[in-house]
């Protein structure tokens, strides 16, 4: 009886592996950034990315002009590795969500919160790639603002 309980929990268990599909295994990808954010893990974080990812955001110099800025996942990671745990809060919805093969492209408002204060809002927008069996972050660009934020 026993040998017959393990095995239907095994088995329910790959069903439940094989269940999961593309888009749950991106958006795990996109989580566990943010997870590994909040709990000041670096060495997590940079797990999430591809080698040759990229990091921009859109923002305004002080003439009020659009600029975008770059940063490497690397600084990413540095910043994230001086946080105090908790500190860095992005509360994300996921929107859209759209797969072709290798490449995902995913959509996700965000507010912003340090140390439990708000920050800023704006969207994330990702670029994923599939390298062997695991979902990788390539490119983000975000937008960053005060106002107008729900």
């Amino acid at each position: 009886m026993k040998n017959l309980l393990l095995a239907a929990v095994f088995l329910l268990t790959v069903l439940y592996v094989q269940a999961q599909t593309a888009e749950d295994s991106v958006k795990a990808t996109v989580n566990n950034m943010f997870k590994a954010m909040k709990n000041a893990d670096a060495g997590t974080l940079l797990d999430c990315f591809a080698d040759s990812a990229l990091l921009q955001t859109i923002a305004r110099d002080k003439d009020g002009k659009t600029i975008v800025r770059t940063e490497t996942v690397e600084e990413f990671g540095k910043q994230v590795a001086t946080m105090p745990k908790d500190a860095g809060d992005e509360r994300i919805s996921f929107g859209s969500i759209k797969i072709d093969g290798a490449m995902a492209s995913v959509w996700t408002p965000y507010n912003f919160y340090y140390n439990g204060k708000f920050s800023h809002c704006g969207v994330n927008n990702f670029v994923l790639v599939k390298l062997g069996n695991e979902w990788k972050i390539q490119y983000i660009i975000d937008t960053r603002r005060r106002t107008g934020c729900n």
